[in-house]
């Protein structure tokens, strides 16, 4: 079969896969074709969580068609699993089936799949050829490739911000930055990650929501909404903002910072009332160690105030939703919240709007913080991509 062809059949395989987005989280996005005789008898991709794979999917759509997939090629765009999961090994799905020959993209990184796939299916007969648009399959996946090798959510900041970086005005208000397209990707955004997570401020401030309103050309929604992670280190929520009065329709999640064995009586017992509130609401809150960090530290000290208050270790709060397997989390904070999670090392990814607009003054930018000394000790990004929206630019950097 010429190379030519051969692309274009991994490049629908790639296609497929793209259409489980936001259905297959801790999974990977996955996508599979079926060729016998340079036509394609059966394709697939992992649809959702917990249901058949990409490999299985396509060997099911190949016997709907009436087809036999007896000596047939699949191209895959992940590394076949071998290991019994949600779902049995697609390995012996394959074998099963006859296929003559795989072609791998992406090489899972998983280690209970890592290489034993392939070498499954090599020991069994079945041709296997590894890395095929390697690079464009693996695109598909830096959420699950993070998450798998670390345990812990692939996180990504996102703020719009004006030509002079404004994420404001003078007078605090930011709606609207950026125009209706660029506001319509956020939502598809917030289909992609498992999680979106703000602050408490954020909440005091606007009374968001956080949900995804991704809809299709009908109207219909068809996004599905991330699990909300709200930092509140006293639990400061009220229990009429929209995020508590919602909370048993979307999974919440707030975040607060242990309390003090040695704190006074009164202050634990406010403490553990409101905690049960948010309970009976719906919100499972994280109790999460405290940590005084540079920023903190600097304001306290122009407010007069030898004991700045604590906040929420990000650090700690990504170990424990990886063990909830949310496998990333979409940071829209403000940017105190930008700022700590930046000092904290924890922000894989940045999506960064910009407006053509100039709002000038003092107004707020996206990080605020201590900031750094000098130049060399800046947070590093790599340029990824670049998107126009109208008269809007997105762009993408990557973590060094």
């Amino acid at each position: 079969m010429s190379e030519s062809l051969s692309k274009e059949f991994m490049l629908h395989a790639i296609d497929l896969a793209k259409k489980g987005e936001g259905r297959t989280n801790p999974n990977p996005l996955v996508g599979a074709v079926i060729v016998k005789n340079g036509k394609i008898i059966g394709e697939g991709w992992h649809h959702a969580y917990g249901e058949l794979h990409a490999e299985r999917d396509a060997l099911k759509n190949c016997y709907q068609r009436g087809e036999n997939p007896e000596g047939a090629t699949i191209y895959v765009t992940l590394e076949p699993c071998c290991h019994f999961g949600k779902q049995p090994p697609c390995t012996h799905a394959l074998v099963e089936a006859k296929i003559a020959s795989v072609i791998v993209g992406s090489r899972d990184p998983n280690p209970l799949v890592h290489g034993k796939g392939n070498a499954y299916l090599r020991e069994n007969g079945i041709s296997v050829e590894e890395d095929f648009l390697r690079d464009e399959c693996d695109k598909l996946n830096p959420i699950f490739f993070y998450y798998i090798t670390t345990k812990t959510p692939f996180v990504a900041l996102k703020y719009a911000m004006t030509l002079d970086g404004k994420i404001a005005t003078k007078t605090g208000e930011s709606k609207w930055i950026t125009n209706e397209k660029s506001r319509q990707f956020v939502h598809v955004l917030r289909n992609r990650y498992a999680g979106i997570l703000a602050g408490i401020n954020t909440v005091l401030k606007d009374d968001p929501m956080l949900n995804c309103r991704l809809q299709n050309e009908n109207g219909e929604m068809t996004g599905r909404n991330p699990v909300r992670i709200i930092c509140d280190s006293d639990l400061r929520i009220p229990l009429e903002s929209k995020i508590v009065q919602t909370a048993r329709e979307i999974p919440t999640i707030v975040a607060c910072v242990k309390p003090d064995v040695a704190s006074e009586s009164q202050a634990k017992q406010t403490f553990l009332e409101k905690k049960e509130s948010l309970d009976n609401a719906g919100i499972e809150v994280i109790e999460v160690a405290g940590e005084k960090r540079r920023g903190l530290l600097a304001m306290a000290k122009k407010m007069r105030q030898d004991n700045p208050k604590l906040q929420v270790n990000l650090k700690e709060l990504m170990k424990i939703l990886g063990e909830k397997k949310i496998d990333s989390v979409l940071i829209e904070g403000g940017g105190a919240v930008n700022y700590s999670a930046l000092e904290s090392k924890i922000v894989n990814k940045i999506y960064a709007f910009v407006a053509p607009k100039i709002f000038g003054g003092s107004a707020k930018s996206p990080v605020a913080g201590e900031g750094v000394n000098l130049p060399s000790e800046s947070f590093g990004f790599t340029l990824e991509n670049i998107t126009r929206f109208d008269d809007d630019i997105l762009m993408e950097f990557d973590s060094l």
